[in-house]
């Protein structure tokens, strides 16, 4: 285990009690209040941190579950503890997620003909139905080569920036929420993406002077409102994950559908899938 353990911090990886501190002041939880709840004194929390004490496994994994690390991250608490790996990752195309697989896809067309897909940690878009595909004219061809970002596509100017009528409301819920996501992952490609994002010009106002209205939805979801060749689009959107999943691509898999908000919408898009 020794060994182990020295061939990690060689390699660039941060002591498991230095990563287990960050992931504690990331959650914004004290020594006692982890200790607490992990069911072991704050003097071994202070210990396993300083590193005068090193965790055990079970240990490990323990304190991770009460932190919300995720899984990715996890596997990288016992790498740097001198342990194994236990979640395993592979690809959607390996045959052993096939039905997973099938079981997506299988989400996604059931929800046709409204628009839905499914993105992996980065926003890289794995899977779409049908219905996304019309969404999607007009679009500059670069942004639709693979890998599709799909919060690229819709803040890039060449992408869906010039149709999105209430563009500065659904920018700013974009970024709000990709910056969540980097303070709960702590992963270093987001915080690119964001930095990307954020460098992309905000234009004075919507099209056709279209003003947001904020108070539509009572403050529970900001609308998505695009402009179309059959007037315009309103979807609310909600994102699904597989809180149980053990593989950690399937963890880091999400959903996002987005329903009409109005029957005019849910017309239109019906007209747009019909007609490819």
């Amino acid at each position: 285990m020794e060994n182990t353990h020295s061939s990690a911090a060689a390699g660039g990886t941060p002591p498991v009690g230095e990563l287990l501190r960050e992931w504690r002041q990331r959650r914004r939880r004290s020594q006692l209040d982890l200790a607490l709840d992990a069911d072991i004194s704050q003097r071994h929390l202070s210990f396993l941190e300083s590193g005068r004490s090193r965790p055990s496994r079970e240990m490990v994994l323990r304190l991770a579950e009460q932190l919300a690390v995720p899984l990715r991250e996890q596997n990288r608490l016992l790498v740097a503890a001198g342990f194994a790996p236990v979640h395993r990752e592979r690809s959607l195309s390996d045959p052993a997620l096939e039905a997973a697989r099938a079981a997506v896809e299988q989400i996604l067309k059931g929800h046709e003909p409204h628009p839905a897909l499914a993105v992996d940690r980065h926003w890289t878009m794995v899977f779409a139905n049908r219905a996304v595909q019309p969404l999607l004219v007009g679009i500059a061809p670069e942004l639709l080569q693979p890998p599709v970002n799909a919060l690229r596509l819709s803040l890039h100017p060449k992408g869906l920036a010039p149709r999105i009528l209430n563009f500065r409301e659904w920018r700013n819920h974009i970024l709000v929420r990709l910056s969540h996501q980097v303070e709960i992952s702590a992963d270093p490609a987001l915080q690119q993406l964001m930095d990307e994002l954020k460098s992309y010009p905000v234009p004075a106002s919507g099209p056709a002077g279209h003003h947001a209205d904020t108070d539509a939805y009572g403050g529970i979801a900001v609308p998505l409102r695009l402009s179309s060749e059959l007037g315009p689009l309103e979807f609310l959107s909600t994102t699904t994950v597989f809180g149980t999943a053990l593989d950690i691509t399937l963890s880091e898999l999400a959903i996002e559908a987005f329903y009409p908000a109005n029957s005019e919408t849910a017309e239109a898009i019906r007209s747009l899938v019909a007609g490819g």
